[in-house]
This record gives C-alpha cells, sequence and structure tokens, in this order.
C-alpha cells in the first residue's frame, strides 16, 4: 500500500448472543442477540458517530446484520457472504474446554477443523473482502460488521501477516477495531474499543 492509501476500515463484532456469553464457538449457528446484545448494538451509533462512513458491509448471519440494523446502518448496508463466521463443522457450538477433554491443547487456529474450514480457506475470505473494499472505498471509511474470529483473520490479513496470526486478535463482542495506514504500513490503530464510548478518527499521516 503507498503513502497515498488511507483507506480505514471499523471492524465492529457483533453485540451478545446467548453462545458468545458463555464461550460456544458459533459459526453459522443464526443466533439472534440477547437483550444485552441489542443495547450494546444500538451503542455503536454513540462510538461512531464523529466518522463520515462511505460504506457499511455486514456478515448475513442474523447477530451481525441485527447489530448494524440497530446502529442506525440497516438502510445502507451491503451484505457480503465473504464475512460469514468460521464454518467450525464438528466443533460447532463447543467450547474449547470441551473439546480439550478428548484432544489436549485443541484450538480452532492450531488442530483440524473436521467437517469445517481450514484457517487459510477463511484467510482466503478475508483477502478477498479486502480487495473488495480497497476498490469500492478507496481511501475513504468503511464499518464492518462481522464475528470475532473472521474479523481477527481480516486483521492479520490487513497487516500483512499469515491467516493463523488472527489469534494474535482476541476481539470481545460490542466492540470496535480500526485499521488503518500510518505512512506506508498498515497499522492497528485501536482494538477491542468498547461500544458507547466515543472513537475520534485519528490524524492521518501521509
Amino acid at each position: 500500500m503507498g503513502s497515498d492509501v488511507t483507506l480505514q476500515l471499523l471492524l465492529i463484532r457483533h453485540g451478545e448472543t446467548e453462545w458468545s456469553r458463555v464461550g460456544r464457538h458459533t459459526g453459522r449457528t443464526n443466533l439472534a442477540l440477547t437483550d444485552v446484545g441489542r443495547q450494546e448494538a444500538v451503542d455503536v451509533a454513540r462510538t461512531l458517530h464523529d466518522w463520515p462512513i462511505d460504506r457499511v458491509y455486514s456478515s448475513p448471519l442474523a447477530r451481525a446484520r441485527e447489530t448494524a440494523d440497530l446502529s442506525g446502518f440497516g438502510s445502507v448496508v451491503r451484505v457480503d457472504d465473504r464475512l460469514v463466521e468460521w464454518d467450525y463443522g464438528i466443533y460447532e457450538g463447543q467450547r474449547t474446554a470441551e473439546t480439550r477433554v478428548t484432544i489436549p491443547d485443541w484450538s480452532v487456529w492450531t488442530h483440524p477443523i473436521v467437517d469445517g474450514e481450514s484457517v487459510d480457506e477463511v484467510g482466503d475470505r478475508a483477502d478477498a473482502f479486502l480487495d473488495t473494499v480497497e476498490r469500492e472505498v478507496g481511501n475513504g471509511n468503511a464499518a464492518v460488521f462481522a464475528h470475532g474470529h473472521v474479523l481477527a483473520i481480516l486483521i492479520a490479513r490487513w497487516c500483512g501477516l499469515a491467516a493463523i496470526e488472527g489469534r494474535r486478535f482476541a476481539l470481545a463482542t460490542a466492540t470496535v477495531s480500526l485499521l488503518g495506514a500510518h505512512r506506508e504500513d498498515r497499522v492497528v490503530r485501536a482494538l477491542n474499543h468498547r461500544c458507547g464510548d466515543r472513537l475520534h478518527p485519528p490524524a492521518r499521516v501521509l
């Protein structure tokens, strides 16, 4: 990325669901937000109040769409299937601790995902999505409503890291992270900013 490119991505993980509250792997299961999650989604609007948003993208899953809708972007959101959460295969709905009873040290990041996606397959989706955003948004700001693991992998790929390095970015529900640039480098400008607190646009350094 050249020094004249100042695309910024605001990554919003959806609000709380019953499964996220207790740590169950939630891939393609189409859960709605809890009452807490719906209030968290409303709080996104306050967090992004100062931002001129050029494009809004969302995963097709209900918890991401509902977060986008309740935060005030429902009329302009573009659903993108590449933002769907990681397909966890046979591990869908399980907690890591439960899986480790039979597979010690198991992690979605380091072990095969039986009947699901590999981490690199999710990385390929993230790459394709980033190519689209760069083409459609240029030097503007895009808001992206999605899920913890696919967004973590998107952060890794933005920074030029392998998809597996998404494990370094643990995203809580109802938080905003900001990707941008500092001169010629792609950077993470904010991580896990709690929704409800204003996130002010940083000065852009060219």
